[in-house]
């Protein structure tokens, strides 16, 4: 009888531990799987984004193959060093949104939010380091200028793309990019995200006292606003 009784209760309470077990997995997913990033070993649809935006802006000359090998590994440290990213090859939470990458792990409402303010952080910090000090419209038009190359099939089509296009910016090129923006670009940058053009659909702007460019002087002026002249 006492036997009876004892195996009964180890009987419930190896239900009991299956219980809490099934449960533990279901409410908690595995952090692993929450957090799975692309990295050096990885393949996959990610890997094959970084590596056209990669090679794009002229980081990597490898295959878009979605395997991430030793040239895709090289890429994004390039990347991260120019971007003022930490610099592990990993293409992390922040290397993906600098890239402009929705992480696939992500759900579709939290990576639409993410991605939005992203593109807002990453068109302030250009503004800023483009235009601060120029005239509130003039920073706009400045966004806008990057909003309009979006649209434009010449261009890369995401704010990512446009900004680290090869040679586009100069404030990627010398690195004023990674300069914290102040509230007034980051405005400006929302306003032009949500559509104001003080541009007037202008995709390049020059200051006529520093250009070296002569081509750049021959494309139709749309306006000039503070020291930057617009034009198509």
């Amino acid at each position: 009888m006492l036997k009876k009784i004892l195996n009964h209760r180890i009987a419930v309470f190896a239900f009991i531990l299956c219980l809490i077990a099934t449960i533990a997995i279901i409410a908690f997913p595995r952090i692993n799987e929450v957090k799975a990033l692309s990295k050096y070993g990885s393949r996959g649809n990610e890997v094959k984004q970084i590596q056209e935006k990669l090679k794009r802006w002229g980081y990597y000359n490898g295959s878009v193959d979605g395997i991430y090998g030793s040239k895709t590994l090289a890429a994004v440290k390039s990347f991260q060093k120019k971007n003022g990213l930490t610099v592990d090859g990993i293409a992390g939470e922040k290397t993906l949104a600098a890239m402009g990458i929705t992480s696939s792990s992500s759900s579709s409402s939290s990576g639409s939010s993410t991605s939005n303010s992203n593109n807002v952080s990453l068109l302030s910090r250009l503004i800023y380091g483009e235009a601060r000090g120029e005239p509130y419209t003039g920073q706009v038009a400045v966004g806008a200028v990057v909003m309009n190359r979006v649209k434009s099939s010449s261009f890369p089509n995401t704010i990512s793309g446009v900004i680290y296009q090869s040679g586009s910016f100069d404030a990627v090129s010398d690195g004023q990019i990674n300069m914290s923006p102040d509230s007034t670009a980051r405005k400006a940058a929302q306003d032009a995200i949500n559509g104001w053009d003080p541009s007037y659909g202008a995709i390049y702007y020059f200051n006529p006292a520093t250009a070296t460019n002569k081509w750049i002087w021959s494309r139709p002026l749309t306006i000039v606003i503070g020291k930057h002249r617009f034009c198509k």
